[in-house]
């Protein structure tokens, strides 16, 4: 009979792809990881893994049962929460994943709130950009994902036959990437707030001084260098200013946004933050002022809560997307 550990393994191994790596991810022995596969393995009488180098890829057989195996994970997460529930939230497990600027923001409060009422829930969080943590969520390995889309964000189309194969893969992948973050369709989605993206400018711009009566246009940034952020946020940027009829010259690419902070105020280019990210910096080095994308009105992103329908109905989770949305409120 196959077994839920079995499958946590087998998960383990194809994600780091050998029985090391995923002895060392599961807090466990390379013995134990090689006996719990070959256990499987006898279980469904195929091989699971097949060498490759100094590691190991799945063969045919291992990849269909580890299609099978998130959704049973899923699951089983969901039949945990649910029997932990009957003692009243007295016990009970909720796993995080977010991207940065909600881990530093709204994250924080809303597990305090949590705790402070109910102490024997247990709270943890790792971080993840979208499409990753929507992957995560889908998989099994947490409750709660925070993530981000931008509403106005169109799926990119690849290159024409004109263009290398190198550039159409590319284009290929962040389409089905930008696709993957936006899908949202399968998932119980809790909006917490709508997050204006802000340009930062050095000291001393000639626009340094504008405000939401005299925001900035993007099209008055066409001739800047620019600081682009994660790939989605890039992405996004991209977009926006081809609407403001140019395309950005980025000469540098960072996911910390003090590094971006630091570049913008050293005078080597501008950059749009969101709005949430303004609170884990310093601000006194740069000037922040509003954006307006093409056509009018403030660019921004929407920021979500997402979990499972069959564990939207578990008290503890059900509580955290509470506490979320409250924090979310109370900061508007």
């Amino acid at each position: 009979m196959i077994e839920a550990r079995h499958l946590r393994v087998l998960r383990a191994v194809a994600r780091t792809g050998s029985f090391s790596a995923a002895a060392r991810e599961l807090g466990c022995t390379q013995p134990a990881v090689s006996q719990q596969m070959k256990a499987l393995e006898k279980t469904i009488e195929l091989p699971l893994v097949v060498r490759s180098g100094r590691g190991v890829q799945l063969s045919e057989a291992g990849e269909v049962l580890l299609k099978h195996a998130s959704g049973i994970l899923a699951g089983l997460s969901a039949a945990e929460q649910e029997v932990a529930a009957i003692a009243g939230l007295r016990a009970g497990r909720v796993r995080l994943v977010s991207f940065p600027t909600a881990s530093s923001t709204l994250v924080p409060p809303a597990v305090a709130q949590l705790r402070g009422t109910h102490p024997g829930v247990r709270v943890s969080l790792v971080e993840a950009e979208p499409p990753e943590s929507l992957a995560m969520l889908r998989g099994g390995e947490c409750e709660v994902a925070l993530a981000f889309r931008y509403p106005d964000q169109a799926p990119q189309q690849p290159p024409g036959h004109g263009a290398g194969r190198a550039a159409r893969a590319k284009a290929v992948l962040a389409a089905a990437e930008t696709a993957a973050a936006a899908d949202w369709s399968d998932l119980v989605v809790r909006p917490l707030l709508d997050d204006p993206l802000v340009g930062l400018l050095p000291p001393g711009h000639p626009l340094a001084g504008r405000d939401e009566e005299h925001p900035v246009e993007l099209a008055e940034l066409a001739g800047e260098q620019w600081i682009a952020g994660c790939p989605q946020c890039r992405g996004h940027l991209v977009e926006l200013c081809a609407g403001a009829g140019f395309e950005p010259r980025i000469d540098f690419a960072t996911d910390d946004y003090p590094a971006v902070v630091g570049l913008v105020a050293a005078g080597l280019g501008v950059a749009v933050l969101p709005g949430l990210a303004l609170g884990a910096v310093r601000r006194d080095t740069v000037a922040a002022v509003p954006v307006h994308a093409a056509g009018g009105g403030p660019a921004r992103r929407e920021v979500v809560a997402l979990t499972l329908p069959d564990l939207a109905e578990v008290p503890a989770v059900a509580l955290m997307l509470d506490r979320l949305a409250s924090v979310a409120a109370a900061g508007r």
